[in-house]
Parts: C-alpha cells; sequence; structure tokens
C-alpha cells in the first residue's frame, strides 16, 4: 500500500483529493488541522506522530522534522542498501507529499500582524518536507498547487502512479515556491535591518500574465507583479475595454504614469514609446488635454494617454477624432464609455488609485553578466531653489519652469522641455550633446517658442545652448547647475536679461 502524507494551509479541493487517493487503496497520514477536516469528513487518516512515535512539540514547530518522515522520502527505491536500512530501522516509505506553506505572504502584507505574528508563519516543517520530496522526485510524488491534483488523480487512475515527466514537473513548482517563499523572508529581515543592498539579492514577483511577445514579436515575454504594495499602478489596474496590453503597451503605459504621478493638478499625459509626446496641466482636465495634445499632434497617433482625473465625454470626443492604443484614467464617464467602445482596437485602462505615489521599490537595469539596482528617482525639492541670475522669475515663469522640470525628469537624457502656460511645447531628448537636445526642442516648438521657459535634467556645459534659447525667445531657464563653466552661462543668461534658476539636483535618465 502507498502512502500520502498530506498536511496543508490552503484546503481548496483537499477533501476531495484524499478521498480519491483512499478509493485507489492509499494510506493517508496527516497533521493537525488537515487530519481533523478529513476525519470529520469520514476518510481514515493515520497521524504523523503514529509513524514518527514522537509527539508534535513546542506549539506544533517540531512535528515532521524526524527521520521516520524524511528517511521514508529520501530513500532510493533502486538502491538495495537505502531499502535494507528503512527495512532495518522500520521506517515506512512514503510515496506523496501535499503540502502548501504557512500564509507568510498574508501575514506580512496584513497591516495588523506584528513581529512575533510574522516569525510564527515562517513554515519550517513543511519546506524542508516538500523539498526531500522533489528532490526524489524519481520515486515521490509531490503536490504544493491545488491546481495540480486533477492532473495526478488522472495520472493515477490510468497508470497506478504518476509519469516520471509529471512528477519532475512538480518538484520544479517545489523548488520554485519554496525559492519564492524564502526570498520573502529575506527581505521582510533585510527591511526589519534597513538594509537596502544585502551581500546577496533575490527579488520577489508573481506571474500576472503572459503576453503574445516582447518589444518585437520574435520575442517571448510575460509580466510579474511585485508583492508590495502594488494599488495605482498597472498590476492592479482593470482593463475594461480593448485587446490585451502588449510588451510594449505596458512599457509605454508606464512611463506615462510615472509622468503624471509628478501632478497633483487636473493633468494629462501622451507618451510615444517611453517618452513623452506632450505634458498638459490646466484648472480643468479638458484644458489639460487640448496642451498636452497640441504640443505634437502627429506624434501621439498610436500612443498612450494618461489622465489623472476622470475621462469625459468632452474628452472622449477628441481622442476619439485620432488613433489611440491605450486611455489611463481612475475613471471614465457613461458618456466616455458609449463613444470609446465603439473602437475595436482601443484598450480603457481603469485605475483607481492613479495618484497614489510612495512606493517602495528600487530601479533595475539588466546588464550582461549581472544587474544594476538603484533607489527610485524620487527627488525634487524645488522650494529649495536658487536664483542664480540679475533679473527674478515672475510667478507665472516660476509655475512654468517648476512644471518644466517635473517633466523633464521623465525624458531620456540628455533632455530638455521647452514649456509654456504648464504645458509642454516642445521636447529634445536622448541626444549625445545638450546642443542637439535644444535645437530640436525649438525646432518642434515651432512658433510657439516665444515667451516660454526651458528645463534641463542636466547642466548647460557651455554657454552656445543658451545663445540658442536667447535668439528663440526662450526667457527663463531651470536646470541643475554644477558646471565648471557656471559663470559664463550665468553671464550669458545675464546678458540677454534672461531668468536662470538651479535645482541643485540632476535628472539623467538612460
Amino acid at each position: 500500500m502507498k502512502s500520502a502524507l498530506i498536511s496543508v494551509y490552503d484546503k481548496e479541493g483537499i477533501v476531495e483529493f484524499a478521498s480519491s487517493l483512499k478509493k485507489l487503496g492509499w494510506k493517508i497520514i496527516s497533521t493537525g488541522g488537515t487530519k481533523k477536516l478529513l476525519s470529520k469528513s469520514g476518510i481514515d487518516v493515520l497521524e504523523v506522530e503514529d509513524i514518527t512515535k514522537f509527539p508534535e512539540i513546542l506549539d506544533g514547530r517540531v512535528k515532521t522534522l524526524n527521520p521516520y518522515i524524511h528517511g521514508g522520502l529520501l530513500f532510493k527505491r533502486e538502491n538495495k542498501e537505502h531499502i535494507e536500512t528503512i527495512e532495518e530501522m522500520g521506517i515506512q516509505s512514503i510515496d506523496m507529499v501535499v503540502n502548501n506553506l504557512y500564509p507568510f505572504e498574508e501575514t506580512i502584507k496584513n497591516a495588523d500582524s506584528g513581529h512575533e505574528d510574522i516569525i510564527e508563519n515562517i513554515d519550517i516543517g513543511g519546506p524542508s518536507m516538500i523539498r526531500a520530496a522533489a528532490k526524489n522526485y524519481k520515486d515521490v510524488t509531490v503536490i504544493v498547487d491545488p491546481k495540480d491534483y486533477s492532473l495526478v488523480l488522472e495520472e493515477l487512475n490510468n497508470n497506478d502512479d504518476t509519469n516520471l515527466s509529471t512528477r519532475r514537473y512538480l518538484a520544479r513548482k517545489v523548488f520554485n515556491y519554496t525559492s519564492y517563499y524564502d526570498t520573502l523572508i529575506s527581505n521582510y529581515f533585510n527591511e526589519l535591518e534597513k538594509v537596502k543592498f544585502p551581500e546577496n539579492i533575490t527579488l520577489c514577483y508573481k506571474s500576472r500574465k503572459s503576453l503574445r511577445y516582447g518589444e518585437n514579436p520574435h520575442q517571448n515575454a510575460a509580466f510579474y507583479e511585485e508583492i508590495k504594495e502594488t494599488n495605482g499602478t498597472l498590476s492592479k489596474s482593470k482593463q475594461i475595454h480593448g485587446k490585451e496590453l502588449s510588451f510594449n503597451n505596458i512599457n509605454d503605459s508606464n512611463g506615462a504614469l510615472k509622468i503624471l504621478k509628478e501632478f497633483d493638478e487636473p493633468t494629462i499625459v501622451g507618451v510615444k514609446h517611453a517618452n513623452p509626446s506632450g505634458i498638459g496641466s490646466g484648472e480643468k482636465i479638458e484644458d489639460a488635454y487640448v496642451k498636452a495634445y497640441e504640443c505634437d499632434t502627429k506624434s501621439i497617433f498610436g500612443g498612450i494617454i494618461a489622465s489623472n482625473r476622470e475621462i469625459n465625454k468632452e474628452i472622449a470626443e477628441k481622442i476619439n477624432q485620432i488613433f489611440i492604443e491605450v486611455v489611463l484614467a481612475p475613471s471614465f464617464s457613461n458618456e466616455a464609455l458609449d463613444i470609446l467602445t465603439k473602437k475595436k482596437n482601443i484598450r480603457l485602462i481603469e485605475i483607481k488609485d492613479i495618484m497614489k505615489k510612495d512606493y517602495n521599490e528600487f530601479d533595475i537595469k539588466k546588464v550582461l553578466g549581472g544587474i544594476l539596482i538603484q533607489e527610485k528617482d524620487n527627488k525634487l525639492l524645488l522650494d529649495d531653489i536658487q536664483i542664480v541670475s540679475k533679473r527674478k522669475p515672475n510667478e507665472e515663469e516660476l509655475e512654468d519652469l517648476l512644471f518644466a522640470f517635473k517633466s523633464a525628469k521623465h525624458i531620456n537624457s540628455n533632455g530638455v522641455v521647452i514649456a509654456k502656460n504648464k504645458a509642454t511645447i516642445g521636447i529634445g531628448l536622448g541626444e549625445v550633446n545638450r546642443v542637439w537636445a535644444v535645437e530640436n526642442a525649438i525646432d518642434r516648438s515651432q512658433n510657439k517658442v516665444s515667451e516660454s521657459v526651458i528645463a534641463s535634467d542636466g547642466f548647460f556645459p557651455f554657454r552656445d545652448s543658451i545663445e540658442l534659447l536667447a535668439k528663440a525667445g526662450v526667457k527663463a531657464i531651470i536646470q541643475p547647475g554644477g558646471s565648471i563653466r557656471d559663470e559664463e552661462v550665468i553671464e550669458e543668461v545675464d546678458k540677454n536679461n534672461m531668468v536662470m534658476v538651479f535645482t541643485g539636483i540632476r535628472h539623467f535618465k538612460h
């Protein structure tokens, strides 16, 4: 008679599974709450201590950590010496383990959980048992996911045992599961000790969904979700219309979200290939839309629109006039949905907490042979600026400068943003030479550049950019400062009666 040791926290489907095993002639061994449930359901169950000849001790901290359990799991069925040893010691063979672990993840996510609650939900016996069974997958079946019950029963009904390929598949799931579980614990202790960059790092993500392809059709891809607070992100969004989001849709939408979260007043962000095509803020969201759209009426075609206010009928009618891939918003009015859902190719994404900003997460970049990890660029501190020009900015200029600098934080370096009336009118991004970025921004601003302001993500190394900006009619500049030629740059600013503000903060984005 084959034996199955069943001890699960998640009891979904376990009664039906154990009952089916019993009908197939299996002996059931169990512990604690699982044994009570199975016995109450009329299933004959052996206690673990009937096998170990040792009671549970230390409030259940020790129950399956025993040679009679691990010997029964780990002995090699084809090894003569192993067989002789377990027979000599009276160890019973255990041919299947069904186990899932204490809910450590749910416990750390619960705001009411104290440190002692969290510690007591670190499973010890369970991981040891399922790792032992997975190590010996050639002879032992191990199940940690209730979704696999039907697969195992189907094979047992047909073959009296599971297939080797199935046991290896189940073993793979075990080591993924325990690795994830241990990473949660490791990260908890790193946070407890305030260690941002530990000696060894493991990262925790859960599969959200598979994607049709990556950046290009020949690249496979998937979307994984962090286990930390993810409200206000695409991980917790609700798609209410359109095809599934693609890799590029998600990447571009995330870029739009990051920009949007810089602004509190009604704001619209247009994004194409993860860079803004236009950003606009206003007293009303309708005004913000017009500003964002008019920055670049061509590049927004096939792009992303993100709004930090509800999409209403008026905005929906404007969006409906062009081809947009994705619209992100905290909500959509019924009239807006009636208009936008008539288009099959538009995706409408609802993100309830779209203005949430406080995320404790890292920025991660993959490089050949490793990864780079840094804190998120959350710093702005624009209330601590230094006015270095002779002319001081008026209130309107200062508002536009701060708006432009927030916008410049999210474009690829070297980058500059020209703005007027809290609207981007020209964006120069991703250039190896800052002068080229300035030239592009001026060119894209066309006849609107006069009396505008400009923000730069890094300092101006030479006066040549200032000469170009003065000639174009830009009246105020905001930049980090810090160049060895700052004095020359400021001299050129004063020569043209312009404003220059230093922030002391650089915002490179590579």
